[in-house]
Parts: structure tokens; C-alpha cells; sequence
């Protein structure tokens, strides 16, 4: 029997009880969605200017970065220097958004001017930011390294002379990925435009109360994005890798781009881009993998920093398991079909979608979610996977284009929703199949935690430049895994070896003990699946005796026992572990294990001792000679941003303009008339302007007509 999909509207904010206020908010909403973006023009001298409808034109500086990493066994350290040129007579500060690893643990800071150079200090965020301020008042060169997410970071670098060129040197420690015997390393180069839900201002109006929003950092998190119909790719990226794997290579490669390898000996290697400098517009992955036969079972590592020990172990469980009985399944798929999935991204995760229907067992149920603004499901409730069913979902799927905005929390939490709690004998899954960009991602988070139950959920990042953050910690807390596909050419690949994670016996119950006192992390163990490694990471006074790891794979017990004596040297090992504590407190915080107050103490004290960038921790140089005459203004201007490879700029803004969203300020004149309405700025994947306008004019219509009868029954 076939089904029409069912359609669910994200959730109603209900009329507001004083209804002259309600439709005032939402004409006032709708205004300010519908602002003008930012646009960019080449000048005669081919510099990129940035407009906003008025404000005065502002060039931005040009900038260049270099990313310069050593992986050594299990971690990654890391140098990227970007370079600010002021190519204008004025003096100018430049804001930079751009993307880290979200497990990046951002450790040191260096302001170059010249042969200067100035090391940053790791303060309180709002003390970094108040000296940060100061020091531009007072025209002395400064930058200031803050984190808006755990992938996400600006740069403010302040008093750039004219024709001037500046550098701002970070680096940062990292885990390198290990998944199916093959290793990854992963560096964003762009942060793509992110979706960030309106505050429920109509609501918070009628019901008297003040509505969190959503996204309060909002402007935080946005910069003006180029059209690449209209400009040339901007900021420039060179890179190279001293890899040192520790262990004999195979095959060294890159799925994203042209890389020439070089052979230093039969465990190192030397990777640089074969075009030199590219564009920021993608992730750029590096795989690699060990000679057959020379695959470590177990990676054990130490270091010694400030008087105690920190301990790495990164353990793969046996790939084959004794045969257990395969269990029938529920698996809801999710896919986004929003405007930030125009392009390529649509088209892979159609692709990956049908693939995971095609690997359906009889015996399995299924439904399929897609969602932009609103949400749709294709069954009232799973259906059996038979001939029939399977396809009406390909033909539902064939059809989906992608447009509007990307409201990820009403489909997540209806695919979380389990009408069937109690039923034994069933897994139940979710396959979520997005780009993930979104700004709520702390909802998101927050409602897995609470709804999640017995379900498991499977991130599947699509397109160049998915959001690294919100996919893993998502599948961190949905108790599954986390997939990325960047290309077609990935689909049968990647959604094969997910999909045999999913049929594959789970490694449950896992403990790690270790036979001395030690600060461990993880908090909570997490299940794993086929090919997945653990890793523990831990602190203690001296890394002796043993670690313990026990579990189940298939219903059998598993256990193995590692003598920390036979630990390897091993680098950064120390800020790998101080930011998976941090993690785990944001964790802590997000699940409602610990309060706020007792998580932000944990974090400030672990970012404070270990000089790491957080969200309550900011780098910052500042000179110590002011630079800038005084009188002189200094102009302020956000550097644009390419649109990740494969995006449709027109599916994703709705708009022919060259550049959006705006944030644009001069020092010394009133921010009102440069800066966005601070409440609502422009969305980021698509507007429903016309819907709010229309909405709002028909409230205040009713709402006048009321009054006028109220006025003749008087």
C-alpha cells in the first residue's frame, strides 16, 4: 500500500496573546532578513573592494597562507602563517574567519612585523579582547586569536600601515584518525557559510519571557562570501607535510587534491601541492596506510611535560568476531536537501542515499527524511524493506532539489523519535546525511543527548568542506560513526564501508583501567565498530604499570592488557590529552553531568595551564610601541571568503550579489551605521523573506481589525 509523504512544518511559535505586538516583530524580522548583503567589485587596480548599501567602499587586504605539518606516529603539529598585505594608503584592521580541525589544540600565537616578532599571551577571553582594543586605540599593532567554535576561529590583526605586510604564525597539536587500517589527515581551508535559525523573538514578545537565542554568537560566525561566477578564488594556500608514520608506508594519497610525494625512507615521506599555491575552497585530506603486514596492532606513546607523564594508546580490536546472529534493523535515513547543498553535495548525498537503500536486508524496515526550512517524512512510520516500498523511496529521493534554509533540529528529533522503545530484538539506526552547516550546533547536541535512547546515530559528511565539529561530536553522542564523502567518486566507497559498519558486530562495554592513579579521557567509552580503533588518553605521575581495556564484540568478551613500560616517545601528546579533557567537560556540560559554572571552571583551568585557545581563552600580541599617527583613522573590514568547491552561490543566497554576508566598520564613527543588525543577520543558506513579510503584514491586518472592534463594541 503506498503512502503520500507526510509533511511536518517546523514547530509553531503560536499567537502571541497582544497581537499589535506579534506581527510588529516579524515585519521588523522580515526587514532586517531581507537587508542587502555585502558586495565585491574589482577596482581598476584589481583590489577587492567590499560594499554595503550606505557605507562608504572598503578594500580588504589581501591575504596568503602557508600551513607547514609534521605527523609523527599518532599526533600532528602544526604552523599555519597567514599573511595580511595592506595594499591601500589607509591604516587598516582585518578580521579573518577561518577553519581549524575541530579537535585542534591551538597553542601558540606569533605577531610578525617586519623582523619583529611578537609572542602572544594566553589570557580570558575578555581580557585579550579588552587589551586587543586598547592597543588599536592607541595605533599599536596588535592580533587576537579567538575561538568562535572548536573548528572555527577569527583572526584581528589591527594597525596595518599602508602597503604594510603582516603575519600571524598559529600552531596547534592534533590526533591523526585511524579508521579501516587506513590513516587521515584532515585541514579545512575554508569556512563554509552556515544557516543560523531566527530567534523566536514572536514568541519571547507574546508570552512575556526572554527566548534564548538559537545562535547568540551569530555574528561571530559570518563573513561576506565571494561568488566564484564573478571573482577568482582569493587566499591562496600552500602546504607540505613531513610525514613520519612510525611504521613501514604503502600507499600515501589524496582524495582532494594534485599532491607529489616524496620518498625520504621507507616510513617517512614528504608531500607537497603539485600546483604550488592553491585556492581555499575545500578540505584537503591526506590518507595513508602501511605496507601490507606491518600494521600495528597497538600504538603506545608517552611524554613527559611539566613533572608528570601523559599516555596515548590507540588499540584496534580484532576485525573478525565470532559469528553472531544478524539482528533485523529500523534505519531511518535523513537527508538535507537545504540551498547550502546546491550543486555537487545534492547530488552526493542522493547518490549515498540510494546505495544505502540498495543494501537493505529483507527482514529490515526503513523510512526516509528530507528537510531544508521544513521537513518531510515518506511514512507515517518505518515500512518493510520489500520491492515495492524501496521503490517509492528512490523515486522520492530522485526528485529532491536542493533550496531554503537548513533547520536540522525538528528532522533530527523526529528521526531520534523511537514509537517502538521496547521492541527487543531490532537495532535501530539513523544514517543523517547533511554538510552540517548549520550555527546551532549546541541544540543539535543537546537534543541527541536527550532523545537519543536506543537508537544510533551515523554522520555522513557531504560536499568539500563539511562541518567537521557538529558531524563528529554529533556521532560521538549518538553513539555511532562519522563518514565524510567529498566526492562522487566516494559514494560506493565510503557508503560500503559504512554500511558494514553497520552490519558489523559492536564493540560494547568498553573499559579502560589503568593499574595506577591517572586522569583519564574519555569520560564515557563509546562503541565502536569494525576497523575503529581505541584510543585512551591519560595523565599520571609516571606512566608505569598497565592499561586495561575489556569489552564485547558480537557477545563475546574481549580483553587486552598493555604494559605502560614499552610506551613510545611520542610528541604533543600532552595538549592531546588536555583537549580531550576539555571536550569531555563541554560534553559534561552539554548532557547535564555537570552545571555550567562547575564545566566553564574545568575548561578555564585545563585551557589556562596548558595555554590552549577555548571558547573562555583567547591569544594575543600587542606591540609595545604605538605605530599608527595620530588623527590617522584606521578602516575595519572582514576579509572575504571563497565559496566551498561544488556549492551553488545562487541556490544558496537566493541573490545575484557578489559577496555576502556584510559586517563592515570604521574606528571612530557610529557602529549603527556599518554593522548588520546584530539580532538577525543575513541567513546563510537561503530567506523566507517574502513568508515573513506576508505573515507579518496579515497579523498586524487582524490585529487592527480586532482593535477596531474592540473600539465599536466600547
Amino acid at each position: 500500500m503506498s503512502h503520500p509523504p507526510v509533511s511536518s512544518p517546523l514547530p509553531s511559535q503560536g499567537l502571541p496573546r497582544n497581537l499589535l505586538i506579534g506581527p510588529l516583530v516579524a515585519i521588523i524580522l522580515a526587514f532586517f532578513a531581507g537587508g542587502q548583503p555585502a558586495r565585491a567589485e574589482e577596482a581598476g587596480s584589481g583590489a577587492l573592494v567590499l560594499r554595503r548599501e550606505g557605507a562608504a567602499p572598503v578594500e580588504a587586504p589581501r591575504l596568503r597562507a602557508d600551513a607547514a605539518i609534521t605527523v609523527s606516529g599518532p599526533t600532528a603539529r602544526a604552523t599555519i602563517t597567514q599573511a595580511f598585505r595592506n595594499t591601500t594608503a589607509e591604516w587598516v584592521e582585518g578580521t579573518y574567519l577561518f577553519p581549524l580541525p575541530e579537535d585542534a589544540a591551538v597553542d601558540s600565537m606569533k605577531l610578525v612585523i617586519g623582523d619583529r616578532v611578537i609572542v602572544a599571551d594566553i589570557r580570558e577571553r575578555q581580557a585579550a579582547r579588552r587589551a586587543y582594543e586598547a592597543a588599536k586605540a592607541e595605533g599599536k599593532a596588535a592580533a587576537l586569536t579567538e575561538q568562535q567554535r572548536p573548528n572555527l576561529f577569527t583572526n584581528a590583526v589591527a594597525n596595518i600601515g599602508p602597503g604594510e605586510t603582516m603575519l600571524v604564525q598559529i600552531t596547534y597539536q592534533q590526533s591523526v584518525r585511524l579508521s579501516g587500517g587506513t590513516y587521515a589527515l584532515r585541514l579545512p581551508t575554508v569556512a563554509a557559510p552556515r544557516y543560523s535559525p531566527a530567534p523566536p523573538f514572536v514568541q519571547g514578545a507574546a508570552e512575556g519571557a526572554a527566548m534564548p537565542d538559537p545562535v547568540p554568537d551569530r555574528a561571530k560566525i559570518e563573513a561576506p562570501v565571494l561568488d566564484p561566477a564573478r571573482h577568482a578564488p582569493v587566499n591562496p594556500l600552500t602546504l607540505a607535510i613531513d610525514l613520519k608514520a612510525g611504521f613501514v608506508l604503502g600507499a600515501v594519497k589524496s582524495a582532494t587534491h594534485a599532491i607529489r610525494v616524496e620518498d625520504i625512507s621507507q616510513s617517512e615521506r614528504r608531500i607537497t601541492l603539485v600546483d604550488g599555491a592553491t585556492a581555499a575552497d575545500r578540505d584537503f585530506e591526506l590518507t595513508w596506510a602501511p605496507a601490507p603486514g606491518t600494521a600495528p596492532a597497538i600504538g603506545l606513546f608517552r611524554e613527559r611535560v611539566a613533572g608528570a607523564e601523559a599516555v596515548l594508546a590507540v588499540v584496534t580490536p580484532p576485525a573478525e568476531a565470532a559469528p553472531a546472529p544478524a539482528l533485523p534493523r529500523d534505519v531511518v535515513f535523513v537527508i538535507d536537501n537545504s540551498g547550502s547543498m546546491g550543486g555537487a553535495s545534492i547530488r552526493q548525498a542522493k547518490a549515498s542515499l540510494l546505495v544505502g537503500l540498495d543494501r537493505l536486508r529483507p527482514g529490515d524496515r526503513f523510512n526516509v527524511i528530507r528537510f531544508d526550512h521544513t521537513y518531510d517524512a515518506l511514512f507515517p512510520d518505518t515500512v518493510t524493506a520489500d520491492e515495492s516500498h524501496l521503490a517509492q523511496a528512490k523515486t522520492f529521493v530522485a526528485g529532491l532539489e536542493a533550496s531554503g534554509g537548513t533547520e536540522m533540529l525538528a528532522p533530527l528529533k523526529a528521526a531520534l523519535q523511537d514509537p517502538h522503545p521496547d521492541e527487543a530484538g531490532r537495532l535501530r539506526q539513523v544514517v543523517f546525511l547533511t554538510d552540517g552547516a548549520v550555527g546551532n550546533e549546541a541544540q543539535i547536541f543537546s537534543a541527541i543527548a536527550a532523545e537519543r535512547g536506543r537508537t544510533r546515530l551515523f554522520m555522513v559528511g557531504i560536499g568539500s568542506a563539511p562541518n567537521g565539529y557538529l558531524m563528529r561530536h554529533a556521532a560521538e553522542l549518538g553513539r555511532g560513526s562519522f563518514t565524510e564523502i567529498r566526492s562522487v567518486d566516494q559514494v560506493s566507497e565510503r557508503m560500503r564501508e559504512l554500511l558494514v559498519k553497520l552490519e558489523s558486530p559492536v564493540v560494547t562495554d568498553l573499559t579502560a583501567t589503568f593499574s595506577e592513579a591517572a586522569d583519564a579521557t574519555p569520560a564515557q567509552m563509546p562503541d565502536l565498530y569494525r576497523g575503529e580503533p581505541v584510543t585512551v588518553a591519560a595523565r599520571m605521575p609516571e606512566a608505569k604499570g598497565t592499561l586495561t581495556i575489556t569489552g564485547r564484540i558480537g557477545g563475546q568478551p574481549w580483553r587486552t592488557v598493555l604494559n605502560l613500560d614499552g610506551a613510545a616517545e611520542g610528541a604533543g601528546i600532552g595538549k592531546v590529552w588536555a583537549r580531550a579533557k576539555i571536550a569531555d567537560a563541554e560534553t559534561a556540560r552539554i548532557t547535564g553531568r555537570l552545571g555550567p559554572e562547575a564545566a566553564d571552571a574545568a575548561i578555564l583551568r585545563l585551557a589556562l595551564d596548558h595555554g590552549l585557545t577555548t571558547r573562555l581563552t583567547s591569544l594575543v600580541a600587542i606591540d609595545a610601541t604605538p605605530r599608527r599617527p595620530e588623527g590617522q583613522r584606521l578602516v575595519r573590514t572582514d576579509l572575504p571568503l571563497n565559496l566551498p568547491a561544488g556549492w551553488d552561490f545562487e541556490a544558496l543566497f537566493g541573490t545575484k550579489s557578489e559577496a555576502a554576508p556584510p559586517r563592515q566598520r570604521r574606528a571612530g564613527l557610529a557602529p549603527a551605521r556599518y554593522a548588520a543588525a546584530p539580532s538577525v543577520p543575513l541567513p546563510q543558506t537561503a530567506t523566507d523573506f517574502e513568508l515573513r513579510a506576508l505573515a507579518g503584514l496579515a497579523f498586524l491586518g487582524l490585529g487592527l481589525l480586532m482593535a477596531a472592534r474592540r473600539r465599536r463594541l466600547a
